[in-house]
Order: structure tokens, then sequence, then C-alpha cells
């Protein structure tokens, strides 16, 4: 699941990180995201490590994520435990990323109502893309519905990049692995 706002005005918006990964994933393996009312969102599907691997963005605004989530995970029949999250993370330096399994919400709207629509289950890995901090927290609605200058995005993007180069050693279960190798990553400070 990558999260974001839908519409071409939030499209360049640090809080679209998740949904930038998505398109950088269907990119590389294949895949297109397609609009399923019946999921709130974009559906799509690609093959990393041998292994089919489906995407959603919830199209949904970020604060109703969760409806989205919850469709298809009970449609599907996917246990919170088997969904990566993929989101934008103002505590991270722009271009940080992390993988991270389970915990709370940490003031993320789009995890908050993840949590909720899937009756308090929190056991989904995230994938924390780090998008930098406005420095006070009375800033932070405009800083992530605002776009990172070229120099920032390009950070993101490689760190991105790095996410993706080690998705295939995660999808073959191999996670302490993929977390070491981005855990050590340039993208670290």
């Amino acid at each position: 699941m990558g999260l974001g706002n839908p519409g071409p005005t939030y499209a360049g918006n640090r809080h679209n990180a998740g949904l930038w990964l998505l398109e950088r994933l269907c990119a590389g393996y294949g895949g297109e995201l397609r609009a399923r009312g019946k999921f709130h969102g974009e559906t799509g599907k690609i093959r990393i490590a041998g292994r089919e691997i489906r995407l959603l963005w919830p199209a949904t605004f970020m604060n109703r994520s969760g409806l989205s989530v919850a469709a298809v995970c009970g449609f599907y029949r996917i246990e919170a435990e088997q969904v990566l999250v993929a989101y934008d993370e103002i505590d991270f330096p722009a271009g940080r990323i992390r993988f991270k399994s389970g915990g709370g919400h940490g003031g993320h709207n789009g995890l908050r109502n993840i949590i909720e629509s899937l009756g308090g289950r929190n056991a989904f890995r995230r994938l924390r893309i780090g998008v930098g901090h406005p420095g006070h927290k009375s800033l932070v609605t405009g800083y992530v519905l605002g776009d990172p200058p070229p120099a920032e995005r390009e950070l993101i993007m490689d760190g991105i990049a790095d996410a993706i180069a080690v998705l295939p050693l995660a999808m073959a279960g191999d996670w302490e692995e993929a977390m070491r190798i981005l855990h050590s990553q340039g993208s670290s400070d």
C-alpha cells in the first residue's frame, strides 16, 4: 500500500511519497495501477522474487486510507501481517528510508485510520519514507501538503530507489537482511 492524496493538486506533495514508491514499482516491474471502485482506490499486480504482489493506492484522501485498505484485505483475505504500508515520515530527513514492523500511528492520519479500519490491528509492516520536518508542529500540515524543492525530491526518490532495490529480499522472506542493507545505505545519517 502506498499512501497519498488524489488529484493533480496533490501529486507533487510530500504526503504522496507512498504513491511515488508505487509508481516507481510499476515502472520497474511492468505493473499498472487501475481504478477499482469497490476498493476505493487504484490496484495493480507485479511479481517480485517470484511472488505476486498486490499494489494498492487508496484514492480516498489520507485520513480515510483505512477504508481502502480494509476493503482489499477483506476481499483477498489478507492479514495485517502481510501488508506493507509506504508513507511519508516527517521524523526522518528527506531521503532516509526505514522498514518497521508494527507500532502506533505516530500522529500520521493515514496510519491512524488504517489501524482503526483494521479493528486495531497494527502488526502491518511499514516503509517510512523520510520527507523532513518543517521545524514546528504547527507547520506540519502545510509542509506535507507542499511540494519539496527539486534537491529534496531527488533525495526522497533516491531513498525510494534504495528501498525498491531491497524489496526482492523482503518479499522472499528475508526482512532482516533487507532491513540491514537498507538501514546501512547512504540514506542514513
